[in-house]
């Protein structure tokens, strides 16, 4: 179980990284902005997990491993953005492959440390959303997790299969890669139809904010 998490970490550390490094060159930051803008992007959900679970010092500045797969990423990004951009949507697919990685490894995470499924499962979901919430805040945007399509609740799906196939005691493998790949689809799924949550009204009854930015 600690050498799954340990790599699923690292997994989502790089694509975190990489959406945010993508999202710093997009904006035409420097070096440094973006090599701190992926650090910030690939392990603020982490450091949040590990101080609300008590596993302190945090994974992701203890380890090594963390900084110097975040800075790889941010390097890459900065170096050769043209290979990056060829994904469509480069920003949108590594913040849904690193919402995925994460909000599964932090319910495994939290279901080693001890806590109830309840509670696993919405660790997981925070995990997840921390750093694209980090990277969008750095950026002076609103929070994807705020105004765009499905994407708290894809992380909340993915990390509900992982406590679910825990207390059904199913391989933690399979049900990891089952929670990985509900969220992910889940939130490609959401970007290409348009699925979104209720959109409050503006104060005059129309709504305001309803469509998702797509950077």
């Amino acid at each position: 179980m600690e050498q799954l998490v340990l790599v699923l970490d690292l997994v989502g550390t790089f694509v975190f990284a990489l959406s945010g490094a993508a999202a710093g060159v997009k904006r035409r930051l420097d070096l440094f902005g973006v090599l701190v803008l992926s650090f910030a992007a690939a392990s603020t959900g982490g450091i949040t997990r590990d101080l609300l679970i008590g596993a302190v010092p945090p994974a992701a500045l203890t380890d090594w491993r963390y900084l110097a797969v975040s800075l790889l990423a941010g390097i890459i990004t900065f170096v050769w953005p043209s290979g990056i951009d060829r994904l469509r949507s480069p920003v949108l697919v590594f913040d849904g492959l690193g919402l995925a990685v994460f909000a599964v490894a932090g319910a495994q995470k939290a279901l080693g440390f001890g806590l109830d499924p309840v509670m696993a499962a919405l660790l997981g979901m925070l995990t997840g959303i921390g750093g694209g919430m980090a990277r969008d805040v750095l950026l002076a945007e609103i929070p994807t997790v705020l105004r765009a399509e499905i994407y708290a609740v894809a992380a909340l799906a993915g990390a509900s299969v992982v406590v679910i196939g825990d207390r059904l005691q199913l391989s933690p493998v399979v049900a990891t890669v089952a929670g990985a790949a509900l969220c992910f689809g889940l939130r490609l799924i959401a970007i290409r139809r348009g699925w979104h949550l209720p959109v409050a009204p503006g104060l005059d009854g129309s709504e305001r904010g309803g469509g998702a930015r797509h950077d």
